[in-house]
């Protein structure tokens, strides 16, 4: 018999972009120290700007995001910007423990996005890696870099879901963005001075709105549908997969204790809405 996971589901929650990014630490945290992995659907609210690690405050359009009410906080992953609205976004974490996991960065990717190419499925959208290399139309916006058939989800050849990784204390968080619905001048009306036009912007990125006749909440349903059962399945590893009469793993409905709220809101303070994490330059944050 193979050894389980327990698992948590959390169903989509709205927060703020920078308690969003706190709960995803906190859970690498959480099973890290031997409790439940966790996968999840979530919300922003407010819309909200999340900075890759390295990216440089100074490609934001500050002005721009403070005068529309657009949050601005920085990830645990790197790439590019990525302006997260309301509806148009819905996101998605998986946090697992390191040894459950392959070590090479590409092998993970693909196991752990297993469950969002099944999603696609289930909704009728054909979302695969996308087919070759597609040029980069500017370096600081996430969903107009370089297209790479390692790991860039496209449907009808343009970005529909953004995927990241990173590892902490033992553990692996991978989240990312599906894109619903695009709002393409907000998306580059959070960069100072990109390059592209709304048209080239469109042609770059689609959302499922414009491929299936399908409410939000239908899609985030199909979402969490499949993430549970891809984490029943127990196919973390090559060497763990599930052998025929072992039981599946156990996923819970769960929710944040009291203890990791409280947490996640202390990250919020030292980190996730701290100047120096935010608005520094790459390589002046503490």
């Amino acid at each position: 018999m193979t050894e389980r996971l327990d698992w948590r589901l959390i169903h989509e929650e709205r927060r703020s972009g920078a308690l969003q990014m706190a709960l995803d630490e906190v859970a690498a945290e959480t099973v890290a120290a031997g409790g439940p992995a966790t996968i999840r659907t979530y919300r922003w609210d407010p819309d909200c700007l999340t900075l890759g690690y390295g990216q440089d405050p100074d490609t934001v359009d500050w002005p721009f995001c403070d005068r529309t009410g657009i949050d601005v906080t920085r990830r645990q992953t790197g790439g590019g910007g990525i302006y997260h609205d309301g509806v148009g976004d819905i996101a998605y974490s998986i946090v697992v423990p390191a040894a459950a996991v392959p070590g090479q960065l590409l092998d993970c990717y693909h196991l752990l996005c297993e469950p969002i190419l099944d999603a696609f499925r289930r909704l009728g959208i054909a979302a695969d890696y996308v087919a070759e290399e597609v040029p980069e139309l500017y370096h600081p916006a996430c969903y107009l870099r370089e297209l790479h058939p390692a790991h860039d989800i496209v449907a009808a050849g343009r970005k529909i879901a953004g995927n990241a990784q990173y590892r902490k204390r033992d553990a692996v968080v991978q989240h990312g963005s599906l894109t619903y619905s695009v709002e393409a001048d907000r998306h580059l009306g959070v960069f100072a001075d990109p390059p592209v036009d709304l048209a080239a912007f469109r042609d770059r990125v689609i959302g499922m709105d414009e491929l299936i006749d399908a409410d939000r909440s239908t899609v985030v349903e199909a979402v969490e549908d499949a993430l549970t059962e891809w984490a029943r399945s127990g196919h973390l590893d090559p060497d763990r997969r599930a052998d025929e009469g072992d039981e599946p793993a156990d996923v819970t409905v769960g929710s944040w204790t009291d203890g990791e709220l409280e947490r996640a809101h202390e990250l919020v303070e030292i980190k996730y809405t701290d100047a120096e994490w935010v608005r520094s330059r790459p390589g002046g944050r503490r």
